[in-house]
């Protein structure tokens, strides 16, 4: 073993490739998987490296947000989906540092060399400096956000079935969406079907038509990005759904149970137990890593900038995919969208591109074969631009479901997804509405207690409200008994989730 280099320079996946050339591959979603299976039928040896031991179907997550599905239906762990190439090794782990003139990578606290690295390790949640109102509005980027969001939303739900004041019910009741991109216009229409229809029948106390969900934007439009005609059927069919839409609208400032936004006509306060935020993204950690020790650019989103083989100025062994790469060698010289699809392609490329140089062949051309884009906004309705087709309405919502159904890798998560589909349209019932959780296993906030209930008797109950929720409450009761909280300016003093406040819980609201 040479130094302190780590797995492959031990034992290769196959005593036929330990001197065959070696692809690191970071990141297991959608660019790096299509990578991968590129590459079974070469002479290289591959490290998968990935933080999680799954792939995740980013698209969907708002459905297990809303309970429509299951973690399961749209996670698949890596082992299943390329584990048995024989070329292949999967790796659970974050790199935390690049040595491209070494050609090597810190990983797990020890280096790691390469022959080929293809970095795809995504996208997270941008909020525009303002990252402490991540507490108060988790984002949707990874299963853990998803499954905080259902919390949330579920307790709100269990906390209005236990309190008679019909306002405080509605503030309970009401949910702000920040963004009016795909994500934000799915989760608006998944959130108020959940809560005016699905949940129509199961709290004895509650009035469906009481619910309200709001979606603030600072455009002038949804989906800006599609044309104006199908932006408009799409607002359409979020108004029918019962969603409002405050266009022209920039959040100023954030708190637990009140959203301040600027709008046309002034500053408006809107007081709302659950918050959601789908308005901002950020590229991964790794490109300002890779540009502090190549030089490489980084576009406005800190995406890496590329060559059109998907490599970087001067240094050719390495590749970037998914959301982390800014690429722009395409016929109009619009970057590739941050969608499945341009990432599987990229990501498929890259693998036949490696191939081809390992083997001497001549090398392809990456061509990008624009699908379009959709966005689904109530059950019945969705919006497709298709290279220039529209469609909208119920053919729209059969060609969104054809169009993800595809991208889904695994055949058992298909028929799960398609029949749950179904049947959420013709009962309106959801297959997944579980509280699941400690109340301290939410975002950026501290707890006494343990993620999971090792020890009877310590920290808040189970069924307590989580310290977002609780603090929602606080405020919402000192509002209306006239108590100022303004003396309270430290945020973490308005979360409180240690002493009494858990099992002050039931008495928040009067």
């Amino acid at each position: 073993m040479a130094g302190d280099h780590y797995f492959l320079e031990l034992e290769p996946p196959e005593e036929r490739l330990r001197h065959a050339p070696h692809v690191v591959i970071v990141g297991g979603g959608f660019a790096g998987i299509q990578a991968c299976r590129a590459l079974a039928q070469s002479e290289v040896r591959i490290t998968l490296i990935d933080k999680r031991n799954f792939n995740l179907f980013q698209p969907l997550l708002y459905q297990v947000a809303t309970g429509l599905v299951a973690s399961g239906d749209i996670a698949t762990p890596l082992r299943e989906l390329v584990g048995k190439q024989p070329n292949v090794q999967i790796l659970l782990g974050e790199v935390t540092q690049l040595i491209p003139d070494e050609h090597k990578i810190v990983f797990n606290g020890k280096t790691f060399s390469y022959d080929h690295l293809v970095l795809a390790t995504g996208s997270g949640s941008s909020f525009f400096g303002q990252d402490q109102w991540r507490t108060f509005a988790p984002p949707m980027k990874i299963l853990e956000h998803a499954e905080e969001i259902r919390r949330r939303l579920l307790m709100a739900m269990e906390q209005a079935e236990q309190t008679p004041d019909p306002e405080a019910r509605q503030f309970l009741q009401t949910v702000v969406v920040i963004g009016s991109g795909p994500s934000g216009c799915e989760m608006a229409g998944a959130a108020s079907r959940m809560l005016r229809w699905s949940l129509k029948d199961a709290y004895q106390q509650l009035d469906p038509t009481q619910t309200r969900i709001l979606l603030i934007d600072p455009g002038e439009k949804v989906l800006r990005s599609m044309p104006k005609e199908l932006s408009k059927e799409a607002l359409q069919a979020l108004q029918k759904a019962g969603v409002e839409f405050l266009q022209q609208s920039r959040v100023q400032s954030m708190r637990p149970g009140e959203v301040v936004v600027s709008t046309p006509n002034g500053e408006q306060c809107i007081r709302a137990a659950t918050v959601i935020w789908t308005a901002g993204v950020r590229a991964s950690h790794l490109g300002q890593a890779l540009e502090a020790t190549t030089g490489c650019s980084l576009d406005r989103g800190g995406r890496v900038v590329v060559e059109p083989d998907f490599s970087i100025y001067n240094h050719p062994e390495i590749r970037i995919a998914g959301d982390l790469c800014s690429y722009s060698h395409t016929n109009d010289g619009q970057p590739l969208p941050g969608m499945a699809a341009p990432a599987k392609q990229a990501g498929s490329f890259i693998g036949k591109d490696i191939a081809a140089v390992v083997a001497g062949r001549p090398r392809p051309t990456f061509r990008y074969l624009d699908l379009g884009s959709m966005a689904i906004v109530d059950g019945s309705s969705a919006v497709a631009d298709l290279r220039g087709l529209k469609f909208s309405g119920l053919i729209g919502v059969l060609l969104w479901a054809g169009v993800h159904l595809g991208l889904i890798h695994d055949m058992q998560q298909r028929v799960s997804l398609a029949t749950k589909w179904v049947f959420a349209l013709i009962t309106r019932q959801r297959a997944s509405m579980l509280l699941t959780g400690m109340p301290s296993q939410h975002i950026a906030l501290n707890a006494a207690d343990a993620h999971f209930p090792m020890q009877t008797g310590l920290g808040p109950s189970i069924a307590s409200p989580d310290a977002a929720l609780q603090a929602a409450m606080e405020y919402y009761s000192k509002e209306i008994s006239g108590i100022s909280i303004t003396q309270k300016t430290n945020t973490q003093e308005l979360i409180d989730t240690n002493g009494d406040s858990a099992a002050d819980s039931a008495a928040a609201i009067k």
